[in-house]
């Protein structure tokens, strides 16, 4: 391949530029905002103001595809730990059993990470960065993409143009400009708010241990996330589903104490706010279905929040676009048809959507089919988080499938449901382990 072009200078569209430079003898990587030197926030990711999760899997694969980052951003400040030892997972209002685990976490602000990610991108042989380059259109002949068209008029010609502009994609109706049907879509409307502070940290913060997740339960239709990060910080997210949590401390600090558990509530409350609060909504997660198209033009991918936007409260974005980026690489380099790569790509995001869509049903305020089996898988998982309260082997199965590194099915497994049922049953919530 010669030349690609790859609409997105975002995650996404960063990693799916180190997976094509492999290949490709150049790659152009457009976006429409201008990309300054320094690691500071700007238009097109209105996200970087929150906080962001990175999943096991997305570190591993981005360490695949950029070798040595993670010794970068540690040498930026980030920090490493270890995701059941030294997190605080609260689900259902009651904390995994912390131990000792295998599965290693990066402490890192957005902010950080992709502006090390793509200073790191910029430099690889044949990559170019682009900044305040607006794509306006498809440049096509017959059934193949051939290039982009740009707001000014100018046009780039590529043997491969990737989408990866995230939930404002305009490849739908491009693709039908271009005689082309445009994907179904599923969409569960969500309604949630979020707003994110930042605080000064102390060592003796939460007994130090760096990490609060807290997820929003039934009765209590909240969620919190407060991530130790460079620079002695917290960056601490709270939101609520078809709800409006404030942005001044005291109100800020007020809302914390309404959450499922009081741990974040006890850190905001004593922890001194260095920037003012931000808001940001997401009304719903969506999903294209790009994988059931009959017909796609050749030269054209789409990855990415542009293919599934995922409601943002369980953090699974940047690494699905990781792995999504290297299951674009190896799509590229057999040159099969567009479809393979959407089938591909289906897989790596039916488990994380379940996660969402299934976690998300069991609120009352959210919209959507409540199928039997999202109503089982339900009333099972409470069961499990409450039997993983005691039991560190469930809660590292858990984390397993929250990061990403096993599906969900895997704690369907016989070994699982075992556990479960002896540990969460008719017996005392503090029963001990059974060992399978």
């Amino acid at each position: 391949m010669r030349h690609a072009v790859v609409i997105g200078a975002s995650m996404s569209g960063l990693l799916a530029a180190a997976a094509l430079s492999r290949i490709a003898e150049r790659v152009t990587v457009l976006d429409r905002d201008e990309l300054p030197e320094e690691d500071v926030h700007r238009r097109g990711t209105a996200q970087s103001k929150h906080a962001h999760g990175l999943l096991a899997r997305g570190l591993e694969v981005m360490e695949l595809l950029l070798p040595g980052l993670t010794a970068e951003l540690t040498a930026r400040g980030a920090f490493g730990g270890d995701l059941q030892a030294d997190c605080r997972w609260i689900n259902e209002g009651r904390r995994l059993a912390p131990a000792p685990g295998d599965m290693p976490g990066l402490l890192v602000s957005r902010l950080l990470l992709e502006g090390q990610i793509r200073r790191r991108v910029a430099g690889l042989p044949g990559v170019t960065v682009i900044g305040g380059s607006q794509v306006s259109g498809l440049v096509h002949s017959g059934d193949r993409v051939t290039g982009v068209r740009l707001v000014s008029d100018e046009t780039i010609t590529a043997d491969l143009v990737v989408d990866a502009s995230g939930r404002g994609s305009r490849t739908p109706a491009w693709l039908g400009e271009l005689g082309f049907p445009a994907p179904a879509e599923e969409r569960v409307d969500i309604d949630l708010t979020y707003t994110t502070r930042v605080f000064r940290r102390r060592a003796d913060d939460l007994a130090g241990d760096p990490v609060v997740i807290m997820a929003a339960t039934r009765e209590i239709p909240r969620a919190g996330v407060a991530l130790a990060m460079e620079g002695d910080r917290w960056i601490v997210t709270v939101g609520g589903y078809g709800d409006d949590p404030p942005s001044d401390y005291e109100g800020f600090v007020a809302y914390t104490k309404s959450l499922p558990a009081p741990d974040i509530h006890e850190l905001v409350a004593s922890a001194e706010p260095i920037e003012e609060g931000r808001h940001h909504r997401t009304p719903a997660s969506v999903r294209r279905r790009y994988e059931r198209l009959s017909r796609f033009p050749r030269g054209l991918a789409v990855v990415g929040d542009a293919v599934c936007a995922f409601n943002p409260i369980y953090g699974q974005g940047m690494s699905v676009a990781a792995v999504e980026a290297l299951r674009l690489g190896e799509w590229a380099r057999r040159g099969r048809p567009a479809r393979e790569l959407f089938r591909s790509i289906a897989r790596v995001v039916d488990g994380p959507w379940d996660i969402v869509v299934s976690g998300d049903l069991r609120l009352p305020g959210v919209r959507g089919r409540r199928t039997l089996k999202i109503r089982v898988i339900n009333a099972y998982l409470e069961r499990f988080h409450r039997a993983a309260e005691h039991d560190a082997e469930l809660g590292r199965r858990f984390l397993r499938v929250a990061n990403l590194l096993d599906p969900p099915s895997a704690l369907l497994r016989p070994a699982c449901l075992l556990r479960v049922f002896r540990g969460s049953g008719g017996g005392a919530a503090g029963a001990p382990a059974v060992n399978v």
